[in-house]
């Protein structure tokens, strides 16, 4: 992997200041969106997977990309299930960087995290952990609804409880994922620089390649959360 990659460049250095006023509005108003066949295709084909595999702990890798995330944490959770799920068949079509063969209780799904997210909600399937690994910063200041945390169906993600964790190469990112958490209720957030043992997505090998401090945030959810959510 070559060591090229540059850092998050944008005119926005700390948390933006719309950021509260945007999750209130997404509580207040739950995302509605109908949500797409595919996406109910997809989720129907998790649920059958799941379920033929003795519905374990779920683990979901959202925005798994080419899969290698999916891939290494279903080898080091052998006795969960890990669903990694992206809008790009292309990248999920993609596992040239994979070391060996598909894990036995890894799944790669093409579907909408909007639209998977209050899936798994309205199936009251809880998440055992919930990873977004190196999500589209969307760096300009005009993106704040673009990010994660800033998105509509930010509450129904929340609401699917377990650990949760958020990794990126810009920091104001990971302060703005802590933020929102905490405006949702979730007291136990870490937000912390970030140096992995051993690196498990091509964008955090290459971000370390090119001598990039990395960022995390990582809470846990409570039940009392869900409830409310």
């Amino acid at each position: 992997m070559h060591a090229n990659s540059r850092p998050v460049t944008s005119r926005q250095t700390e948390a933006h200041s719309q950021l509260a006023r945007l999750v209130a509005r997404h509580v207040a108003s739950p995302y509605q969106k109908p949500i797409m066949p595919y996406n109910r295709a997809a989720f129907d084909l998790f649920v059958q997977h799941w379920r033929a595999a003795g519905e374990p702990p779920v683990i979901l890798d959202a925005g798994c990309g080419v899969g290698l995330s999916t891939y290494h944490l279903a080898a080091q959770s052998p006795h969960s299930f890990v669903v990694g799920v992206d809008q790009s068949a292309d990248r999920i079509d993609r596992k040239t960087q994979w070391p060996g063969p598909p894990p036995h209780n890894a799944l790669l799904l093409r579907a909408e995290l909007a639209d998977f997210w209050r899936l798994m909600g309205a199936a009251a399937i809880p998440l055992e952990r919930h990873y977004l690994l190196y999500p589209n910063p969307w760096p300009k200041i005009g993106h704040l609804g673009r990010r994660w945390h800033g998105h509509p169906a930010f509450p129904a993600a929340i609401a699917l409880g377990g650990t949760i964790e958020c990794r990126s190469n810009w920091p104001v990112y990971i302060e703005e994922f802590g933020m929102a958490l905490r405006q949702l209720g979730v007291t136990e957030v870490a937000v912390e620089p970030y140096a992995p043992a051993r690196p498990i997505t091509p964008f955090e090998i290459k971000y370390l390649a090119s001598g990039q401090q990395l960022w995390r945030c990582h809470a846990r959810i409570s039940q009392e959360i869900v409830a409310r959510m």
